[in-house]
């Protein structure tokens, strides 16, 4: 079915209200509603400063979605994140009490701050969309999105997230420093507040489930599916590569094709977004040998082989 035109007028809405609080990081923000239309999370790995949780909170406020952050350090305790039971003396039984991950956009700032215990609590979450407390699940909030930071140069104090966590971001992003022009341009917003807190709603979360479902039927035709099924195949085929992308992985890059093609007013995948979002789908799933990292191997040199290496099909549209 064609890409509805209301559909995309909202979605250009709300990226339009992200871009006026991030100057100058479209691409960036293209996929973080990339990964949002596509149902995933996304980890941000950057350095202070550079905007991450601004543009957390604006997406949330643009969708009039609930939002919460949390501060990650070693002594939170998983019951910090996804809630505990409570008894109450009176009822003489036991209530539960909602942790922060009871949102639609879930926050949690400096993740790898946080002991692996703490981290594995999201698993959950991540996978299932619930939480189980006392042996009750409960369900979260829909739709519902993590997003991760953590800062590449600062390791005291950290704990590296575990390989089956990572595989549950869809997307992996950095956002940079602003050039200069932006950045002159900041200094002068900046007397007249936060844009964030001026943001106004132009959808809601209910809308954006329906956007969503649609995604859904955008046509992956059989011919970029192969080419998309050979890049993951062939990052686990790397002689350099100690663990490839999972079937995980390729299912999550799917998803994320297809919500890219939309926000590209397409209802069909091309071959150009399968190679355009590998890196950012990829990178982070890919664990290379201890001795190809001592030649100075990166994940992406590897990706960058692959994608000269995996044939392109040739294809216009349906």
């Amino acid at each position: 079915m064609p890409v509805s035109q209301e559909s995309i007028r909202i979605i250009s809405s709300v990226r339009s209200n992200l871009e006026s609080c991030l100057l100058g990081k479209e691409f960036e923000i293209q996929l973080l509603l990339t990964a949002m239309l596509a149902g995933g999370h996304v980890l941000i790995e950057d350095v202070p400063g550079t905007g991450k949780t601004q543009l957390i909170k604006a997406l949330a406020r643009t969708m009039q979605g609930d939002y919460r952050r949390i501060q990650c350090n070693p002594d939170i305790l998983p019951s910090d994140i996804t809630g505990v039971s409570v008894f109450h003396p009176r009822d003489e039984q036991f209530y539960f009490r909602p942790g922060p991950v009871m949102t639609h956009i879930l926050l949690a700032d400096e993740i790898n701050r946080a002991t692996t215990k703490t981290q594995s609590a999201l698993l959950e979450v991540m996978e299932e969309r619930s939480v189980t407390v006392d042996g009750e699940t409960h369900e979260l909030p829909h739709p519902f999105m993590l997003c991760a930071t953590q800062n590449p140069i600062d390791f005291e104090g950290t704990y590296m997230l575990p390989e089956a966590q990572l595989d549950r971001f869809m997307l992996k992003l950095s956002l940079g420093y602003p050039d200069a022009n932006t950045e002159k341009e900041l200094l002068f917003r900046s007397r007249h507040g936060q844009m964030t807190d001026k943001l106004q709603p132009v959808t809601s979360m209910e809308t954006i489930a329906s956007i969503q479902r649609e995604i859904q039927d955008v046509f992956l035709g059989e011919p970029v599916a192969d080419y998309l099924l050979g890049i993951t195949r062939s990052t686990r085929e790397h002689p350099a590569v100690l663990l490839g992308a999972s079937p995980r992985a390729t299912i999550s890059f799917m998803n994320a094709v297809k919500a890219y093609a939309f926000l590209q007013e397409r209802d069909y995948v091309l071959p150009d977004d399968v190679k355009i979002l590998a890196p950012y789908v990829l990178s982070h799933r890919i664990m290379l040998r201890p001795e190809a990292r001592l030649d100075k191997t990166t994940t992406l040199s590897v990706l960058e082989f692959i994608l000269r290496q995996v044939k392109v099909p040739v294809q216009m549209g349906r």
